[in-house]
């Protein structure tokens, strides 16, 4: 596969279609004070508004991978992409909160249509998963260095609907890309309706699957660690460090860019090492970036912290790759958004338990915690490596 090829444009199709639906989503946070403001409600309630966007988000990956089934993948892509263009209209133009609170999750189901499915569509058109996968995931980060500075900077100048009239703006095009590069696949099951597919007996024997089980846990302690650092990195700083907003907000666009920046060579690794090799690299790095992120001191230190930090949280690179390595073809769409439902509903309680930690216990704790959970993910996949390799052994002797 190369940039210049059919595939390259697909997958860089794919990934500007994953940028524009989580930059749909992340436009709201710079402005929530105004939208408070604007709605005369407190915080929480916008709180309560974005929690609903993640939990729509977590929710719609099971069920797009049935789609996609049933309809293609380009059909469900053109979806996501679409629905987020029009939820985010609704968004800037609510008139109320209730408006806003039922655009948000909106917004959040429909752009939750999109990974899952463009993660199967681009496993079938080349075979170098590991690095397709890494540069398709790629789009988040970068949405995360770009658009909250964006949004910020719009918010102040013109106002929070303008801000999130943004992700209008990001998703109209990827639209039109997305039609004009990326073919439309027969659907893998044309025939079968998605309601019959909700079988309790099939999906759970596919989650009981040991090395899927063994993953979607691994993902879920990943992901645990991944909301909670996004959601609090810079108040860590600020908190913990003492540094001035501006300071950390710096290094939090940074800890994004980092992710950006390695996760393409990271799932490229994976290709060439193995998954679990590719992986325990990250999550080792990451147990010494959290650990310099507590012990450490100095703006010097802070910056290698975010280095690693950010190194170690693109582990999904590594791990995303190993679900498609045990499914079938004619698992892959609905068994990825399975899984992916699975791991990210695990792992939401991430921003909530952290936060609890720190306020009784402080934010040192809080983030130490984090440390330990990433401990015990290299000791599984050291584990995991290690009985592999007795296993390789037996055969070559036997």
């Amino acid at each position: 596969m190369t940039l210049w090829s059919r595939q390259g444009a697909v997958l860089g199709a794919c990934t500007l279609a994953f940028f524009a639906t989580m930059a749909a989503r992340l436009v709201i946070s710079p402005v929530v004070p105004s939208i408070s403001d604007a709605f005369a409600v407190p915080n929480g309630a916008i709180g309560l508004a974005l929690t609903g966007m993640w939990l729509g988000y977590a929710l719609a990956q099971f069920p797009s991978g049935l789609l996609a089934d049933r309809y293609g993948e380009r059909r469900i892509i053109l979806v996501a992409v679409g629905g987020t263009a029009v939820a985010s209209t609704l968004l800037a133009l609510a008139p109320s909160y209730p408006v806003f609170l039922v655009g948000t999750a909106a917004l959040g189901t429909v752009a939750g249509l999109h990974y899952s499915v463009a993660t199967s569509l681009l496993t079938r058109a080349t075979d170098q998963i590991g690095t397709a996968i890494g540069i398709h995931t790629a789009g988040a980060p970068v949405a995360g260095v770009l658009v909250p500075m964006a949004a910020g900077a719009v918010g102040a100048w013109m106002g929070w609907r303008w801000a999130l009239s943004l992700g209008t703006a990001f998703a109209v095009p990827v639209v039109f890309l997305v039609v004009s590069v990326v073919r439309d696949r027969p659907p893998v099951r044309p025939e079968q309706s998605v309601w019959s597919r909700f079988q309790i007996g099939p999906l759970v024997e596919l989650l009981r699957r040991p090395p899927i089980a063994r993953t979607v846990g691994l993902s879920a302690v990943g992901m645990f660690v991944w909301q909670a650092t996004a959601s609090f990195l810079p108040t860590f700083f600020v908190a913990h460090h003492g540094y001035s907003a501006a300071t950390a907000g710096t290094l939090f666009s940074a800890y994004f860019l980092v992710q950006g920046v390695t996760q393409p060579g990271l799932g490229a690794l994976s290709d060439r090492i193995g998954r679990d090799a590719a992986a325990s690299l990250a999550i080792a790095v990451g147990i010494v970036g959290y650990g310099l992120l507590v012990a450490g001191t100095g703006l010097t230190v802070a910056i290698v912290a975010v280095g690693l930090t950010g190194s170690s949280m693109g582990w999904g690179a590594a791990l995303m790759p190993k679900f498609m390595d045990h499914l079938d073809d004619h698992e892959r769409s609905a068994g990825f958004g399975l899984v992916r439902t699975v791991y990210m509903v695990l792992g939401a309680g991430g921003s909530v338990v952290t936060g609890f930690v720190a306020d009784f216990f402080g934010w040192g704790v809080a983030f130490l915690c984090l440390t330990g959970l990433l401990v015990g993910m290299l000791g599984v996949l050291l584990r995991v490596m290690w009985r592999d390799r007795g296993v390789r052994r037996a055969l070559a002797t036997s």
